[in-house]
């Protein structure tokens, strides 16, 4: 049975009003093409602390982040280097599950309450082989957060610490009154002391 084209368009938008918001941002998807994606979304209330991703395990799921925040790590000498942080309208995910279907190194873990939507990766490779929209969002997405981890990348061995702490800010501008700081610092590769000092700076 066909969906009201007024009722689909309100109940997608009451729902998924973040992860629609960022995927039009990024692609213009029709609102038939969003139904096709959402009707294979499971709801996740995940409290904070909570991880998602575990280095080590296949997570055969790509995870739309409706509402709260995730921070990626890795463990490196029994130490946690935070790599990523993922808001509304983000997307999370295991990279090498996600390209390979292998165990990855990364751990995921919500920083806060956060309500997510999952869909197996499968069925979204699925729809990139049937739907010409969505395929068109995940091409742009991807070349997109790629040429953001690469511009992270030669920050890193180009810019300050503060010019790195300020291009964060303009990126995820509450970041710190959402994130500990210990995970920012660690973010940005700089000790605590050194982030409380740019902090004061300003």
């Amino acid at each position: 049975m066909r969906i009201d084209d007024n009722l689909l368009e309100l109940s997608l938008k009451m729902l998924y009003q973040n992860i629609i918001t960022s995927i039009r941002n990024y692609y213009p998807i029709s609102d038939e093409s969003l139904n096709l994606l959402v009707e294979h979304f499971t709801v996740h209330h995940f409290p904070a602390k909570h991880l998602i991703i575990r280095a080590g395990v296949i997570d055969r799921n790509v995870y739309f982040i409706e509402k709260g925040l995730t921070r990626s790590y890795c463990l490196v000498d029994g130490d946690e280097h935070t790599t990523w942080f993922s808001k509304e309208g983000d997307i999370t995910f295991g990279l090498l599950c996600l390209y390979h279907n292998t165990a990855g190194f990364e751990f995921v873990e919500t920083v806060e309450p956060t309500i997510a939507y999952s869909i197996p990766i499968n069925i979204l490779n699925k729809l990139y082989d049937t739907n010409i929209e969505i395929a068109n969002w995940s091409r742009v997405i991807h070349q997109e957060c790629l040429l953001t981890l690469q511009c992270v990348r030669i920050d890193n061995l180009t810019m300050t610490a503060k010019e790195r702490y300020n291009v964060l800010l303009k990126r995820f501008p509450d970041i710190c009154q959402r994130v500990n700081l210990g995970y920012i610092a660690s973010f940005l590769g700089i000790s605590i002391s050194t982030l409380s000092r740019i902090r004061a700076e300003k």
